[in-house]
């Protein structure tokens, strides 16, 4: 929906107004450059509904303990913010508990980090239940080592008499049932977990295969899912705009279905604490049967963001699923190189908002997949005659030949479907009588 300029004026005055400082030092050699990863935290303070009023960046020599930058860029945030007044400071770097409760000491104002803000990102758009238990269970183990920094008020007061004990009393009574509920949310995940087992276990005698779209964050993943499948899958021009997975069938120019999943995007420096609470999400990629590595050419740091997705799935043991390079947005994109990278399955550029190019990634989807089928050659009795539709609803039928009492097919399969024709020939898993077990023939 269009905002007027009245409504756009009333929602950046709802919006808190937020201050980014980002350090780089020697040690972050080879990362994403400073200036490109502070407009990086730009778009996630936006994506969260901060309104961003200042950024401040220091090349450092080396990081400080206490407050992560140099005290003069410090003095300079200090005085900033004693000007403008902002409601926080988001720094780009993983602060710990004892460098956040300093700068909040010496700026006077709340401090978040890089992976809090994720987090709070995280928070405001998982809509499934299972996503809301991973975003929580994030979130506490994040706060358990910072509740301390919660508590420091008291450490302001002079001590005596109504100030000994109850604030130590209850930051243990917080510990303790965060504790509990960790493990609470834990054992509800791990029977998420199980289900999903369950749920994969089904889908392994499930005859379609997988492929599973991965890549940068707003790279344009959930656009290519509702071009390919019409899954009105949310689209918009925020980092982490679709959370929860979704899936949807898609039929190939070759008539096989596969089943199309959309998934979280990736991002640099991702919080660890998200990716073991999403560790039963991800393992959906592991499982895929194909990956699209979605990129976004027109970014100056696409081969950065490429990088970054390949050391992801690294992590999570999908190194060797097949990939294949979607460079997308090429309507815009126009004379920028179209790169590919060693122990990829090439590349299929695209636009994913017009439509071109997405004919041929079908046919280079279905071509790829094919590879992995097995051609078989089936001599089956008039009476298993039910084999056949079985066959061309889960394979590709090549040759049908009619004989007076059998029928001689040939096709292309996978070995899921290879296992289940087996067991369609013996129904209930039972011994075939000995006339037909010695006709039905699987070559």
């Amino acid at each position: 929906m269009e905002l007027n300029n009245e409504e756009r004026d009333h929602s950046a005055e709802q919006a808190e107004r937020a201050v980014l400082v980002g350090v780089e030092s020697p040690a972050n050699d080879g990362e994403v450059p400073l200036e490109e990863s502070l407009e990086e935290l730009q778009g996630l303070a936006t994506s969260a509904g901060a309104q961003v009023i200042g950024v401040f960046s220091q090349n450092a020599g080396r990081l400080q303990t206490a407050t992560l930058a140099g005290s003069g860029k410090i003095s300079e945030v200090r005085a900033f913010v004693d000007e403008h007044r902002p409601d926080l400071v988001i720094f780009d770097n993983d602060l710990t508990p004892a460098q956040q409760r300093n700068l909040e000491s010496t700026l006077n104002l709340r401090v978040v980090d890089r992976t809090q803000l994720i987090l709070d990102i995280f928070a405001q758009r998982a809509q499934s239940r299972e996503g809301k238990l991973q975003v929580e269970l994030a979130q506490l183990e994040y706060l358990m080592p910072r509740l301390s920094r919660l508590w420091s008020h008291l450490s302001r007061l002079a001590g005596g008499i109504g100030t000994r004990g109850p604030g130590e009393s209850q930051l243990e009574v917080d510990r303790r049932r965060i504790r509990e509920r960790i493990g609470r949310l834990k054992r509800r995940l791990e029977g998420v977990a199980k289900t999903r087992r369950l749920q994969r276990k089904e889908r392994e005698s499930f005859p379609y295969p997988t492929v599973a779209l991965v890549g940068y964050t707003n790279s344009g993943k959930s656009t290519l899912m509702n071009r390919l499948t019409g899954a009105h899958v949310l689209v918009k021009d925020k980092l982490f705009a679709t959370l929860d997975p979704r899936t949807r069938a898609l039929r190939l120019p070759n008539g096989d279905q596969v089943m199309l999943v959309d998934t979280v995007g990736f991002i640099n420096k991702i919080p660890h604490t998200l990716m073991d609470a999403f560790k039963a999400t991800l393992e959906e990629i592991h499982q895929a049967d194909l990956l699209l590595c979605v990129v976004d050419p027109t970014s100056p740091l696409a081969d950065q963001q490429l990088s970054i997705v390949e050391a992801v799935l690294d992590d999570i043991g999908a190194a060797e699923t097949p990939r294949l390079i979607v460079p997308n947005k090429i309507d815009i994109a126009e004379g920028l190189p179209l790169y590919t990278k060693d122990g990829h399955e090439g590349l299929c550029p695209i636009s994913a908002r017009t439509g071109v190019g997405t004919g041929q990634l079908l046919e280079t989807i279905a071509r790829l997949l094919d590879r992995n089928k097995q051609r078989i050659s089936l001599t089956v009795p008039q009476s298993e005659s039910g084999i056949l539709p079985f066959l061309r609803a889960r394979g590709r039928v090549l040759s049908e030949e009619f004989g007076e009492h059998e029928i001689r097919i040939t096709a292309l399969v996978t070995a899921k479907v290879l296992g289940q024709l087996r067991k369609l020939a013996a129904p209930n898993g039972a011994a075939l009588p000995p006339e037909h077990r010695r006709r039905i023939r699987i070559t």
